[in-house]
């Protein structure tokens, strides 16, 4: 279990009540920012103590990893965000009976704060541009002495209770309903295309022969029977246009349980072949599926397309950030 500080303060009402987190994937400027980030640092289990309006509101257990979502109806004006993509946790959200104000403690809280990415100013107060950023094992023990048997109800009553984690996907399978109901009302494709393009969306028909042009195996197992070959994209369907749904360029043969890593984002790969693991992704499900962290493999080289679409997952999919070591 790890600690998490999200600030509330104007989506309190909709992310407690609806139990989720949600963060743009990069500020307005496009620059990347080390609070969206931590969204995909956030495994299964984790617990997040909620700040809204100068107290610790609430604590919630996260039961996903990060996922691609678009941003919540209830955050702004009437109508689908599909045009805004960003990271979205479930968390399962407890409001407390004795919330606590953290400026009141700051003789206890204080000495714990972070050096960097600190959830609050030594003064108690909370800092503006900060979502989501991790604690430290001893400051969150200090927050749950604070706010007493609730907390500990919570995070230790989890531990205790190991609960069977369900993986979400509320939104992301709203979102890839609605691309494949505008491919399937699109007046600028034929009928052949638009079957193209659904059938790529599960790894089939002409997007896998593209792929098999280019791929002969299974990166990661070696497999080569076409049957049990999926074809998988790099920019997902669900991100992509459909020129590029039908790209073989955008695609690697894989088999399922590899499909699946890639596409939640728990390996990657380099330019240069090097796969990369997700410090979230749990290791002993790895090795059964016949990929070994703790033995870094090459799995060869890509073409110059496919590093280009490479390059995409490990930005927007991948669930890794270089903020993790700084805490």
């Amino acid at each position: 279990m790890r600690y998490w500080w999200v600030n509330q303060n104007q989506t309190y009402r909709h992310e407690v009540g609806g139990g989720y987190l949600w963060s743009p994937k990069r500020k307005s400027n496009d620059v990347a920012n080390p609070f969206y980030d931590f969204m995909r640092e956030v495994s299964p289990g984790d617990a997040v103590f909620s700040f809204a309006d100068t107290l610790v509101r609430a604590i919630g257990i996260a039961s996903s990893h990060a996922y691609e979502a678009p941003k919540p109806l209830e955050f702004g004006q009437a109508g689908a965000y599909w045009d805004k993509i960003g990271w979205r946790v479930d968390v399962r959200f407890t409001e407390l009976r004795l919330p606590i104000r953290p400026a009141e403690h700051m003789d206890v809280l204080a000495p714990h704060l972070p050096a960097k990415y600190s959830p609050l100013q030594h003064s108690g107060a909370g800092l503006q541009g900060v979502y989501l950023t991790r604690l430290p094992e001893r400051m969150a023990a200090a927050l749950v002495d604070l706010l007493g048997a609730d907390a500990r109800d919570l995070v230790l009553g989890y531990r205790a209770a190991e609960e069977p984690v369900v993986p979400g996907a509320i939104g992301l399978v709203q979102w890839e309903e609605h691309e494949l109901q505008q491919v399937q009302l699109s007046s600028t494709l034929d009928e052949t295309e638009r079957e193209a393009v659904v059938l790529a969306r599960r790894g089939q028909g002409i997007f896998k022969q593209r792929v098999m042009q280019i791929e002969r195996a299974c990166r990661i197992t070696g497999v080569t029977h076409e049957e049990h070959l999926r074809a998988s994209h790099c920019k997902p369907w669900r991100d992509a246009t459909n020129e590029e749904r039908l790209n073989g360029e955008n695609g690697l043969l894989l088999t399922p349980t590899v499909d699946h890593l890639f596409d939640c984002g728990f390996i990657g790969f380099e330019d240069n072949g090097d796969v990369i693991v997700s410090p979230v992704a749990h290791c002993e499900s790895l090795v059964r599926m016949g990929l070994d962290p703790r033995q870094p493999r090459n799995v060869g080289s890509f073409v110059s397309g496919q590093r280009r679409f490479l390059e995409f997952h490990r930005e927007n999919v991948l669930l890794r950030s270089s903020f993790l070591e700084q805490v």
